[in-house]
């Protein structure tokens, strides 16, 4: 018997990154995380709903979190879920579902977010970058046309 337990999220951080580190000497990152969803009811009429989520990254995974990310930014996770109990102080038994985050991705720009401004983000639009496009298309270019018929041959394996 096979199980698959993966969770694919994008959506926007609803708060700053909190980063600590465990006792023994590992980093952790939580962040919250919301999702939008809508459809069309029944009756004709757009309906919208958000989901909110708690997201923890571990390791080098939380350091770079805890320094790119912030609130208001949107990202892509994967991860997996996992849930946790416990009894409150009332004797109620209690639930928290996370995502145990094991690849996260950017997907906007710095600016407009509340990231921290002392690191220095990759993904910041005022940072200039050493790579130019081409004006023109390379001659040499190894990449295939569409156009070309693929063979069955050619196909490495």
């Amino acid at each position: 018997m096979y199980s698959l337990n993966r969770a694919t999220l994008i959506g926007n951080l609803t708060r700053d990154p909190e980063v600590k580190t465990i006792p023994s000497g590992q980093k952790v990152c939580t962040f919250g995380m919301a999702t939008n969803r809508s459809w069309t009811g029944t009756d004709g009429k757009k309906q919208e709903a958000t989901e909110f989520h708690n997201v923890v990254a571990w390791g080098k995974l939380a350091d770079i979190c805890g320094s790119y990310l912030g609130k208001g930014r949107k990202v892509y996770i994967e991860g997996r879920l996992q849930t946790h109990d416990w009894d409150g102080q009332d004797g109620v038994k209690r639930y928290r579902t996370e995502i145990i985050c094991e690849n996260m991705i950017i997907l906007d720009r710095a600016s407009g977010s509340s990231a921290p401004s002392t690191t220095s983000s990759p993904f910041s639009p005022s940072s200039t970058s050493p790579f130019t496009p081409p004006k023109a298309p390379i001659k040499d270019d190894p990449a295939p046309n569409p156009d070309d018929e693929i063979r069955i041959e050619d196909i490495p394996f």
